[in-house]
């Protein structure tokens, strides 16, 4: 790796609730049960609780509400989690009081993010709601006080959300936080071609691999995630022309370092963006995630020829943290700060125009006052447009944490002085006047704009206008803000359409198969007549589609039976002999 300068889950399957029988007790009490005693049992059950049995419960008729807190990954791992649950029947609602069970996807990176997360499971508890939990929170510490009785789904076993929903539905409680692994080798995650809802049916976010390749002392996301694992180009490839087909005109690649990318399958980013530009189709665009310093710095040549691309955006985000090597070294972020100013120095000349966007985090255990001014004096002489400032939160179970902290006051007090120095100056005045292409893909938070970028991913802001929204519009900048740009579209203007299809509605779930479809239908007859033989099969094999689990199940059923016979065999034989 050139520099400048250098300086657990095990799987846990299917476990129950404690007050859950064992399969082998609960057949056992049935075999064993007088008719006349179960029947008086059953009338006292009745005059005592008025909820049915959770055998009696028709798991994938429910409302399901999906909460996603974080990172552009964990978005996309809550929009193929909520795929799946509304391919297989289950109603994906926006109204959590009307829900009957919450899916709660959690972000580990800051700890207000974690407490807006253990506060929700407070609040789903009061409302007697059933949940389950996922993301990076329960992943890297299940066995937290607040989760315990309560279903987990990992963050690489998303593609079995239907089999966790469908048993807290009825009752149980299952975690699953195993690794995705071929021939012991760990993959990136789910398969890519899953069912998703997409939250912007403009957009699609694709994960092209998880973890990542370093330590940072302060960073609990490492604990979650994992090493770096990378999907097979192929694989992403064939994700994005899907996309495309189904009406998207942008798309987001998206990772915890996308700059690590193919370091563990012998492949690289750069050959990835080269594959991935070939399916764009003209006035569709790509957006590149966040990369980290060490792993760009051997691909500028490369990658300045690709954020030149006419369907590439002129973006990347570079994560800086700090520009003291002393803190950068504590951090264990494996670059010094003539890394990061050589990065972006050569993207300038190369790029005109681009956009490098970064982090700071104010207050790092040990960080002087020296040390802060650094970074104010790197912000002074860039002035980012884009600057995501953080005040330094401990994770528990890190390094960082265990460090002799910086008081409380002073974070404070750095961060507010940083914000004002970042407030100081206007990046987007000297635009104003400028004609620009803009591609229109949302609707701002207010309602009153339609949400564009240009080809620096520059936010601008255009008229509602039904017929701008998915298209590429030409529009006169007049007005500029501190994030935004406002822009009047051309009267004699072309407005281009990028989608090659017309895009699924809001809601509506992508990536369904010929295979899903079938088996949709076969889940609408039995949820018409649902029979008491049915209500006792699990979802998916109602739907006559075997699940991983239940695939292994039978598997190891037919080398038992295997193995038995060979032993007859071998019994019969040797009294022959």
């Amino acid at each position: 790796m050139p520099a400048v300068c250098n300086s657990f889950l095990d799987d846990i399957e299917d476990i129950v609730s404690a007050q859950d029988l064992k399969p082998y007790d609960q057949q056992f009490r049935r075999k064993n049960v007088v008719p006349k005693v179960r029947k008086r049992l059953l009338q006292k059950n009745v005059e005592a609780d008025d909820d049915p049995p959770s055998d009696s419960v028709i798991p994938g008729v429910q409302k399901i509400w999906v909460r996603t807190w974080g990172c552009s990954h964990n978005s996309s791992d809550g929009e193929y989690m909520a795929g799946q649950l509304a391919a297989y029947g289950y109603t994906i609602t926006d109204n959590a009081a009307e829900a009957d069970l919450w899916l709660l996807n959690s972000c580990t990176v800051k700890s207000p993010a974690e407490d807006h997360f253990r506060n929700s499971i407070k609040k789903a508890r009061e409302e007697k709601k059933k949940v389950v939990l996922a993301g990076c929170v329960p992943q890297a510490q299940p066995r937290q006080d607040y989760m315990q009785g309560l279903s987990i789904i990992g963050v690489q076993q998303i593609d079995r959300v239907v089999e966790v929903v469908e048993e807290t539905i009825k009752g149980h409680s299952v975690r699953l936080l195993g690794q995705k692994k071929d021939n012991g080798k760990r993959l990136g995650g789910a398969r890519l071609d899953l069912p998703k809802i997409r939250k912007n049916p403009l957009i699609e976010i694709i994960s092209i691999n998880t973890g990542c390749l370093n330590a940072c002392t302060y960073c609990k996301t490492k604990h979650a995630r994992g090493d770096l694992a990378s999907y097979a180009i192929e694989e992403l490839v064939n994700r994005a022309r899907q996309s495309f087909q189904e009406g998207v005109c942008e798309i987001w690649l998206t990772s915890e370092d996308t700059g690590a990318y193919g370091r563990d399958i012998d492949t690289d980013l750069p050959t990835l963006l080269w594959k991935l530009v070939e399916v764009i189709p003209e006035g569709a665009m790509l957006r590149l995630g966040m990369t980290n310093p060490p792993y760009i710095l051997e691909h500028l040549e490369e990658m300045a020829k690709i954020l030149n691309h006419p369907r590439v955006y002129a973006f990347l985000h570079v994560p800086v943290q700090s520009a003291s090597d002393s803190v950068l070294m504590d951090m264990k972020r494996e670059y010094c700060i003539a890394d990061f100013r050589r990065v972006v120095d050569f993207l300038k000349e190369k790029v005109p125009g681009i956009t490098v966007a970064t982090d700071i985090i104010c207050g790092f255990p040990g960080e002087t006052d020296e040390d802060f001014q650094e970074t104010m004096k790197l912000v002074e002489a860039y002035k980012f447009p884009s600057l995501f400032i953080n005040q330094f939160y401990p994770r528990p179970g890190t390094p960082a944490a265990r460090m002799p902290q910086v008081p409380a006051q002073i974070k404070k007090q750095r961060t507010k002085e940083l914000s004002r120095l970042f407030h100081s100056y206007d990046p987007y005045d000297h635009k104003i006047g400028e004609r620009q292409k803009v591609l229109v893909t949302e609707e701002s938070f207010d309602s009153k704009f339609y949400v564009a970028h240009n080809r620096f991913y520059e936010q601008v802001l255009v008229p509602k206008n039904p017929e701008f929204m998915g298209k590429m519009v030409e529009v006169d900048i007049f007005e500029a803000g501190k994030h935004f740009m406002r822009g009047q579209p051309v009267s004699d203007a072309n407005v281009f359409t990028p989608s090659i299809t017309r895009p699924l509605a809001k809601g509506e779930v992508s990536g369904l198969t010929e295979e899903f479809r079938h088996a949709l239908e076969n889940s609408s007859e039995s949820k018409a007549c649902p029979s008491a033989k049915n209500q006792n099969v699990p979802l998916s094999r109602r739907m006559g589609m075997w699940l991983p689990w239940q695939r292994w199940r039978s598997v190891v059923k037919m080398l038992s039976l295997s193995v038995a016979l060979l032993a007859v065999l071998i019994a019969f034989y040797y009294e022959g002999v």
